[in-house]
């Protein structure tokens, strides 16, 4: 497991593990390079062929669709570890989901209530979902805090990953790696 959050290691680590090229017909993100879908690469103006994505620009499109819109780099300040798991999450399903994880989350471990309230499950990183962190890693501490964070953040991911093979099943091909290359690696 990565040990913090510096962005840029983040990013290379995740491009290392996507690696290049690739356009499987039963991947319904189509064709895609560094990681990065073509619908993904289009909206943030890419306009060449997929195979020739240059590998700074999937940088660019990580830093700022994977780590600075969805606000993890304010995660990254109080839990690196969480926000290291929420980009790698983020970039597979998407920084919505990976947000939504973290707030089902921290609202399942406020006791009730009695060290925070409960969050909406909305996926965007606020002043609410940060003070809710704060709180949670206040009370349980930064290490132990974040590791628990850590397990249950994964244990969503891998569940999410069995529902999508079993509701379709051309996902079942990807099931395996997806377990084996996505949880406990960020």
């Amino acid at each position: 497991m990565h040990a913090g959050a510096d962005v840029q290691e983040l990013i290379e680590e995740l491009i290392e593990r996507e690696g290049g090229y690739t356009n499987r017909p039963a991947d319904r993100g189509g064709p895609t390079r560094w990681g990065i879908t073509e619908a993904v690469a289009r909206a943030h103006g890419y306009g060449e062929a997929m195979a020739e994505l240059p590998r700074d620009d999937a940088v660019a499109i990580y830093k700022r669709l994977y780590w600075l819109r969805p606000r993890f780099h304010q995660i990254a300040r109080r839990a690196p570890k969480v926000a290291a798991e929420l980009f790698d999450t983020g970039a597979n399903m998407g920084p919505g989901v990976a947000a939504t994880f973290l707030q089902r989350v921290l609202t399942a471990l406020n006791r009730n209530g009695r060290d925070y309230p409960d969050l909406t499950p909305d996926g965007r990183v606020g002043p609410i979902t940060l003070a809710a962190l704060d709180a949670y890693l206040a009370v349980r501490g930064a290490e132990a805090g974040e590791t628990v964070l850590l397990r249950a953040l994964e244990a969503l991911q891998g569940e999410r990953y069995l529902r999508l093979a079993e509701r379709r099943p051309a996902n079942e091909a990807f099931l395996y790696g997806w377990l084996a290359n996505r949880i406990g690696t960020a």
